[in-house]
């Protein structure tokens, strides 16, 4: 369902070593790099150097450069909440045609245990209990390739309206999308506020993309997350998201709720935030998206219609 990774973009290795030498102060030298999981989008490689240190890069045309310097920035965000470890940014840059994400390389495992899954949730209630004044973020990022737009906001329902849906559903009618969607997204656009006549969310930090691809577990137990897609927002929609996939174990939401309990409406609101990111996998790998988009949009709309009775 994902493309193949493009080939590692070995001539960017000279600008990779050039930037550790810059950013740590010493004559660093590769001098092994072989490719690494997590390279869906970007080339991704594990390099060794003489020192004896590993690090975790990805590499993409200079074009791509805003996509780096977003990951970064919501790298950044999540390790000064101090609530999930991140992988630590070394350098992030371009040069000769290239550009590159230098980050911390972390031995980690998936979360497989109950005591996995409690621990994972613990440390995501710290994360969405970093809450600020508005919805939104200090810059726009990406949610894949996919630009995410991020201009603050004090209407939730608004923001997910105006900056997330309706762009979904502009690419999705560019893209050539069935009539059939199109129509239930318009019906959407004035029915989502609906969903928040009794529920006041909180604008608490994101991880964005929070699916099972993207958390992971230390040897000491320590929960890791990469890739975000960062924001302030709802923190239904992580849990949402967490869903959409599978992957987490029962544990996981059980010790959420029992941390902090969810509105008791939060199942239709899942759809809602689960619709997003599925009208993004249509605009990104295509119509085996459309079915499953169609039927959340549907519902939705058949939920919110018997709520205007």
């Amino acid at each position: 369902m994902t493309p193949a990774p493009p080939p590692p973009a070995l001539p960017a290795l000279p600008a990779v070593e050039d930037a550790l030498r810059a950013r740590l102060g010493t004559r660093v030298r590769i001098t092994a790099s072989q490719p690494a999981r997590g390279g869906d989008i970007h080339t991704a490689l594990c390099i060794d150097t003489a020192e004896g240190t590993r690090f975790f890069v990805k590499l993409a045309a200079a074009a791509q450069l805003p996509m780096f310097e977003a990951e970064a920035d919501g790298l950044a965000a999540i390790a000064a909440s101090a609530s999930l470890r991140t992988p630590a940014v070394i350098a992030c840059g371009a040069s000769e045609g290239h550009a590159f994400l230098i980050l911390e390389h972390l031995d980690l495992r998936p979360l497989q245990s109950a005591a996995d899954g409690a621990r994972f949730a613990e440390a995501l209630v710290a994360l969405h209990r970093d809450i600020d004044e508005h919805f939104g973020w200090t810059r726009d990022n990406f949610i894949g390739r996919t630009p995410q737009a991020n201009d603050p906001r004090d209407n939730w329902a608004r923001f997910v309206v105006e900056q997330r849906l309706r762009p979904q559903f502009a690419l999705a009618r560019n893209q050539g999308a069935d009539n059939a969607l199109l129509r239930q997204g318009e019906s959407l656009f004035e029915r989502v506020p609906a969903l928040f006549l009794d529920y006041r969310p909180q604008p608490s930090l994101l991880h964005g993309d929070l699916w099972h691809g993207n958390a992971a577990l230390l040897a000491d137990g320590t929960p890791v997350v990469f890739d975000p897609a960062v924001h302030r927002g709802d923190r239904e929609a992580d849990l949402a998201m967490s869903e959409l996939f599978g992957g987490f174990p029962s544990t996981f939401y059980a010790a959420y709720r029992k941390a902090w309990p969810l509105h008791e409406d939060y199942e239709q609101r899942k759809q809602l935030y689960s619709l997003y990111h599925v009208l993004n996998h249509l605009n990104l790998f295509g119509r085996a998206y459309l079915r499953e988009a169609l039927r959340l949009a549907t519902r939705l709309n058949e939920t919110l219609g018997r709520k205007r009775e």
